[in-house]
Order: C-alpha cells, then structure tokens, then sequence
C-alpha cells in the first residue's frame, strides 16, 4: 500500500470513528455507532500494517501482538460480567497510557531518524515528554481507578497532608527536568531527566486517584478517559501519525465535555474532584456536623410490593447499582412488561451518575431489552414524581437522597438527585441499611410514605413477579 492510499484509509477511519461518537450519543443509534468504531478501527490497523513505513521484517511481530491482544480481548468479552465493565474500562485506560510510555521511550532512543534542525529536534523531545508525561499519569492513575471500582482498594479518600504543596513541588520538579532534559546534547544525559519525571508522574497519578472518594468514581472514569486520549494523540505526535493525532484528540475532548456534564450532575467542580476529597469507602456513615436521620423505617414484603404495583396507574423505577450486582436486569424487564400488558404506565428514572461509570444502568437495561423510549433521564422524570403512584429504587443510593435537597452541611448538597420521595409511595430495595457509596445516610428511608423491601434484588424481584403471574 502507498503512502497516498495510507492516507486516504485514514481519512475514512477518522470519518467513521466520528460517525461512531454521534451514534454512540443516542441508546437507539448505539449498536450502529459501535459498528462504525469497529470498520474505523480496523481499517486503521490495516492501512497501518500495509503501510510503506513497516517492513516485511516486522510483520511476524504484528501478527504475533494481534493474536495476543485479540486473545486477551476476546476471554474478557466473554468472562467479564456487566458489573465489571467500570473496572474493565479503567484498565484499559491504563494500557493506553503504559503505551504512550513506551512509545515515547521507544522514539527517544530511536537513532534512524535525523532532524534537519535543532528546533525539529526539540520539538520532537518535548512532545516526547509530554507524551510520557501523559501517558504516565494516566497508567497509575487508571490502576488505582482500577483497584477502587473493584473494591481492592477502599473508597474512602486518601488526604495527604499538604497534598496541594506536593502537588505544586512535583509540577515545578517537572518543569526544570523538562528544561534539563531539551538541553541534554546525549541520549545518556537525557535519559536521567526523562526517568526522573516519569517516576513522579506515576506518583502524582496514584496521588491524584487515591485523593479522590468514591462518590466521584464516574466522574474520574471519564476523566481518565479523556487523559488516555491526550496520551494517544501525544503518540500520534513521537510517530507522525496523522490518525492517531486526530482520534486522541476525539476522544480526550468527548472524554472532556463527558467529565463536565458529570460534574454538573453531580454539582461539582471539575478542578475540585481533581483536587481531591469527597464522601468516604462505601457503606460506611459519614460523622459530621449534619443532622442523622431520625424515625423507623417500614419494611414491606414482595407480595405487598406486587399489589402496590398492581394497583398503580404510573410506576417509575430508579436503577441503581445494585441492580447490576445482583444482574436483576431481566427480571426488571419482565415485571415491566407484565405491569405495561395490566394496562400500568412504567418508565424508569436514569440519574447521570447511576452505577459506577457514565451511562452503566442504559447499558444493562438495553442488554435486558427494556424499550428506549420509556428510559428517560433525570431532568426529563423528576417533574412527574408528584403525579407517580409508586417510584420503585432497585439498589440506588445517593441518587435519590433528599438531604442533597435539604441538608446544606451534607457531603452531597447541592448534588441533583432524582425526587423519588414525592410519588405516592416510593419503595427503596437494599440488602441492608448501609449508606451508598459517598458514605452519607439517607433520610429517604426513614419516611413515611417510603417502604424498604430488604434482600437481594435478583431474589426479591423473582418473588415480586411471581405475584404479579398469581
């Protein structure tokens, strides 16, 4: 393949990688927009392997990484479970960032290429480092993202004490070994600045993560989506690959824009997340100065539950991660098909937050085929509660937590919350009473017109429909 037809194939790529970001931005669309990104990608691979610049020396080496990769990424297809998918995806995100490292090592020892200039050269060095720079935060930042979303590591923010100082110290360290690093005449007296830098970019990484609570997990997957981003488009820099540049900078900008829109869900400052500390581990209570919750809370059974439903004109559901825990998505799916053939309008109530990664609970429900058109979003449902006879939580938590609402002292004020307290009847199912996961109680529990259908969600919603069918 010539270097013309190369170009061409990458055009196409870049078209279809941006025909897949706009329809993966409607559920209805999704499944056509990840066609797209999958001809883009692989089209891309292709015009890349058939390229003038690789040899056939080189093609036993390729073929040898396709399989490996495509092995790892076919067992994880098949073995990781939906609930997974955050911690999946944060891994990922860590791969990108391990090979713009490598990439940028890789390119700076690299002697086959000679720079007509001394300013080409130094470009090229900076965007080196950058790149590795990049690359690096995001590698250990995604692990640590990794180890809380799979709860190897705990929740509950780690605060340094003067972590902004240290902060600061590590940006200034990396900036004069920035400026050691473009003056160094050899790649010996180069190397030391470079491995330097890196090393306090993985720490800043691990510290950046492990400041931040669990609350604002989705937020931090997002974000790390957008750095893993900017780490490939970094790469596409050190190897002059025009695809590359241009699908980084798609997906450190979407990546961008998503964390924003997370933020203003959440009623978050970007810069603050990043800065670090909010909530605790999950299922914990938060000690502070805001009021605890007082009163008893009314249980109810799943027979009660099947004939509140019955007897309902407007049902809505709130999923939560719970749900996905307990894979409950197609019992969900059944019930809301028995209740729609009673002649029962049932919708559900998407928070941008929900779960533990940007859109989790839209992924489950439409692998449990639950129609588009009745998952609407939060701004789109929270006007209906009033006129709802019974809002159904299926293992949400902060979500739906009125103090957001009424507690100015509370960790989450402020935080839109979807207003389940205000239907008729709200029924909220959890194992237990443990808070979610920014650690606070929640006072939905406690009144009087809420129901708390204790035990795991798959089970109880099993015995909630076989009333419905009696």
């Amino acid at each position: 393949m010539n270097a013309s037809l190369a170009t061409v194939s990458y055009i196409a790529s870049t078209i279809l990688f941006i025909l897949s970001l706009g329809g993966l931005s409607n559920p209805e669309t999704a499944r056509r927009g990840n066609l797209f990104g999958m001809i883009g990608m692989a089209l891309a691979v292709l015009a890349t392997v058939l390229s003038p610049r690789v040899t056939p020396a080189g093609y036993a080496w390729i073929v040898g990484a396709l399989v490996v990769g495509g092995a790892v990424g076919l067992v994880a297809a098949k073995k990781v479970q939906m609930t997974q998918m955050p911690e999946l995806v944060a891994l990922m995100h860590s791969l990108v960032g391990l090979a713009a490292c490598l990439v940028g090592f890789a390119s700076y020892v690299d002697t086959s290429t000679v720079f007509p200039t001394v300013a080409e050269k130094s470009i090229h060095e900076m965007e080196i480092y950058i790149g590795i720079l990049i690359g690096a935060v995001t590698f250990s930042g995604s692990i640590v993202a990794f180890g809380k979303l799979s709860g190897k590591i705990g929740g509950k923010p780690l605060l340094l004490p003067g972590r902004h100082l240290l902060n600061l110290a590590g940006l200034l360290i990396v900036i004069y070994f920035g400026w050691a690093f473009l003056q160094a005449e050899t790649i010996s007296a180069g190397m030391l600045p470079l491995v330097i830098m890196t090393v306090i970019a993985l720490l800043f990484g691990v510290h950046m993560v492990m400041a931040i609570g669990g609350a604002d997990m989705p937020v931090v997957v997002s974000m790390l989506n957008s750095y893993s981003g900017w780490a490939a488009a970094a790469t596409g820099f050190m190897l002059s690959n025009d695809l590359l540049i241009v699908v980084g900078a798609l997906v450190g900008s979407s990546g961008a824009i998503l964390s924003y829109i997370m933020c203003r869900a959440m009623n978050r400052n970007f810069l603050s997340v990043i800065a670090g500390g909010f909530g605790t581990g999950g299922g914990t209570v938060t000690q502070g100065d805001s009021a605890q919750p007082e009163g008893e809370v009314s249980p109810i059974t799943a027979a009660e539950t099947a004939e509140l439903l019955r007897d309902a004109r407007t049902v809505v559901i709130v999923p939560g991660y719970g749900m996905a825990v307990a894979q409950a998505q197609h019992t969900v799916f059944e019930i809301t098909r028995l209740l729609r053939e009673k002649g029962v309008t049932v919708r559900f109530g998407i928070h941008p937050v929900a779960g533990r990664m940007p859109g989790h609970m839209n992924v489950l429900l439409a692998e449990a085929k639950v129609p588009y058109d009745i998952v609407l979003e939060m701004d789109e449902i929270n006007e209906d509660f009033p006129q709802t006879d019974v809002a159904m939580v299926i293992g949400a938590n902060d979500i739906v937590n009125p103090s957001a609402q009424d507690d100015p002292g509370s960790p989450i004020a402020g935080m839109p919350v979807l207003e389940v307290w205000k239907a008729k009847t709200s029924i909220v199912m959890k194992r237990g009473m443990a808070s979610g996961y920014a650690g606070v109680d929640n006072p939905l529990f406690y009144k009087d017109n809420n129901r708390m259908l204790f035990g795991d969600a798959k089970k109880m919603l099993d015995e909630v429909l076989g009333a419905l069918k009696s």
